[in-house]
Formats: C-alpha cells, structure tokens, sequence
C-alpha cells in the first residue's frame, strides 16, 4: 500500500511541475525594440524667377580655313627643290613647292613653238603683197616672238578676210596648240597659292610621280574654322557675324571666335544644323578640339536646376510643412548639367539636390546651414 501511494504521488509530482512549466512558459513575454523613424535631411532653395541667359554648347574639331590638296596633272620624276618637301615646311605665297622633271616635255613645247614662228614667217611676203594695211601689225607680233618666254596672244583680226586667210594657213590651229602644251608645261610646277605650311607630305625627291597621284596637303595656318552642329530649334536665333567664346579641353584657354557661314540645310539624321566658326590665334593648331558657347537666346522668368532633379513626366519635388510633393514643370531647355524650367510658382521651397529613395509624402527636414544654391 505505501509503494503504491508514493508511486501515485510521484505520478501527480510530475504531471503537476510539467503542467507549471507550460504555464511559465506560454506566459512569458517578448519584447521588440521599438523602430525609430528616421527623418532625412534635404538641401532646399526658394524659387525667385529671373532671365536665364540660354547658352548652347557644341564643340568640334579645327580645321584650316585654307587647305589645297596637292595632285600630280603630269607624270615625271620629282626634283629637289630650294626646300626640303617635308611635313611643316613653311613656303611663301608663289613660291615652289613641287617640281616635276619637264626636260623632255619642254623641248617638244620648243619645237611647236618653234613650228608656229616658222609658219608666221613663211606667210609674211603673201600679207605685204595682198593685204598690206594689216602687215606692220603682223610684223611687229613676229618681231616680238621670243621662243624663251610664252607665246604672246595673236594679233586682233577685223576683217573676214584676214581671218580665213590667217586661219587658211594653219595659224590658228598650231598656236592653240602650243597655248595648250605650255599651259601643261606649267603644271610640271606646283606653287603655294598663299603663304602656308606643309602638313602631309606623300612623296620624297626622286620619286616617280604618277598623273592623278596625291603628293600632300597645304594649309594657312592662320586662320581656322570650327564645324559645329546645333540643333534646329536654335535656326532662327544664329547670326553670321556673332561673337562666340571657345575653350580648349582643359578650359584653361579661352579664344573668341565668329559665326561666319550657317548651314542652309537641316542634317534629316540628326536634326541638326552646321554653322561654322571662323577663330584667329597663333595657338592654335588644326585638328585641335574646342567647344564652342553660343548665345541663342534668353528665357524670361525661368529657373536653371541640375538635370537630376527633373524626373519623369517633367517633374520635381517640392516641400510643402516638411513633407515632399510633387509639381508639373516646363523645361524648355537642356544642356549637359542643367535644365532650364518655366511654370515654376515663385517663392515655392525645391529640392536643390538629389534625395536616394524620395517620394510624394515623404517626411524630411530641411539643412539649415546649406549654401545658396539658387541657380534661378
């Protein structure tokens, strides 16, 4: 009996602590930290609505405003000249730049000439004996002829009779003939049609040069154009004649340029128009890559922010009692940084910089001691 009431008390002993260990258990409580809800700072400006002074880049590469690209018209072999034809050899205005070997060309120029003086002579008693009045004037063009120099133009004919007659004897023939030999006589010489620099040399002295071969490029290196293109809704407002700031990729040089000739012709591609700009400074180089400032127009009571703060459906936050809401604005220009808006209500607060994760509703402070970031 006593084995069976202890066993009978340790039964309840136990049932009794499992059922006290739940109770403990499901009666315990846990405790979640509470979330702090964080307020984040933004930089703000106030709207004042002023004239912005729109100003379109472009940029582009120089190019001299003078620029031949020398051919061969003739074949022979290329003689050394007083100068060295090499790349940045400077030549005066009519001096020789290319000088091809006319040697053998010559002597056949020679000798039509040559043929022609004979052919003037031979004809000369026939004009004393039939045409009298009008061989002194023949006579002094023969006395004139020089063989060493080009040939002088043909006497002035009045008379249909002295042109069938002269024309009859083959004189009009054989002297355009040799107008035209000498006239290819003169393309053995190449001369700088100003005054210039070499900037690609294609040939060296002794080379056998071919009709129709590229021998080099000559520039003035004094005055340069930069091609730009801008955009068609700035047609109307380019002038020939406007002054425009360029600067250099390291903007450290800042040279002052002139629109001298716009474009007639929207590029369908792209949009665009070509207006070209005519800039003068001994640091310059061609080839050199400048960006050009232009002034197209001015817009009145507008705003400039960065282009970041525009979003999607043309619009930007504003703060309203330290809450972010949205407004519809109107850019009507972009540049690379900025935007250049309108519709703006003045003395209304904008975010000046971007906020990461802003939307309508949003609870924000504003910087206190931000800089005045005011573009407007």
């Amino acid at each position: 009996m006593r084995k069976i009431i202890f066993t009978g008390l340790g039964i309840v002993l136990i049932l009794a602590s499992f059922f006290l260990a739940k109770v403990i258990i499901d009666s315990k409580k846990v405790f979640k930290p509470r979330a702090e809800k964080v307020v984040k700072t933004v930089f703000t400006e106030v709207v004042e609505n002023k004239t912005i002074p729109i100003v379109v880049t472009a940029n582009g590469n120089l190019t001299a405003k003078q620029r031949v690209e020398l051919y061969a018209e003739v074949q022979g072999v290329f003689r050394r000249g007083n100068k060295l034809f090499k790349e940045g050899q400077s030549y005066r205005q009519g001096e020789t730049i290319i000088s091809i070997d006319a040697e053998e060309y010559a002597a056949s120029v020679q000798s039509a000439k040559s043929n022609l003086y004979n052919e003037l002579t031979s004809i000369m008693p026939d004009l004393r004996l039939d045409y009298p009045e009008i061989y002194p004037k023949w006579q002094a063009y023969l006395n004139g002829f020089d063989l060493s120099k080009s040939t002088p133009a043909l006497p002035e004919m009045n008379s249909e009779s002295e042109r069938f007659f002269i024309s009859g004897r083959g004189i009009l023939t054989n002297f355009y003939n040799v107008k035209n030999l000498e006239q290819r006589l003169s393309k053995y010489r190449i001369a700088a049609p100003f005054t210039g620099v070499l900037t690609e040399a294609l040939v060296t002295e002794g080379t056998l040069v071919r009709s129709g071969q590229k021998l080099g490029e000559f520039i003035n290196p004094g005055v340069y154009e930069l091609e730009v293109a801008v955009s068609k809704s700035f047609t109307d407002l380019l002038k020939v004649g406007e002054s425009v700031e360029l600067t250099n990729l390291d903007d450290n040089e800042v040279f002052t340029g002139k629109v001298t000739r716009i474009n007639g012709r929207i590029d369908q591609a792209s949009q665009t128009i070509k207006a070209f700009i005519e800039v003068d400074n001994d640091k310059l180089r061609e080839g050199m890559y400048l960006e050009a400032n232009l002034d197209a127009k001015k817009e009145e009571n507008a705003i400039e922010i960065d282009r970041s703060l525009l979003l999607e459906g043309n619009k930007i936050f504003v703060v309203r009692d330290s809450v972010l809401d949205l407004i519809d604005v109107k850019p009507v220009y972009f540049s690379e940084k900025s935007v250049v808006l309108k519709d703006v209500p003045e003395g209304i607060t904008i975010m000046s910089k971007p906020l990461i994760g802003a939307y309508t509703g949003m609870a924000v402070q504003v910087y206190k001691d931000q800089p005045d970031n005011s573009k407007g």
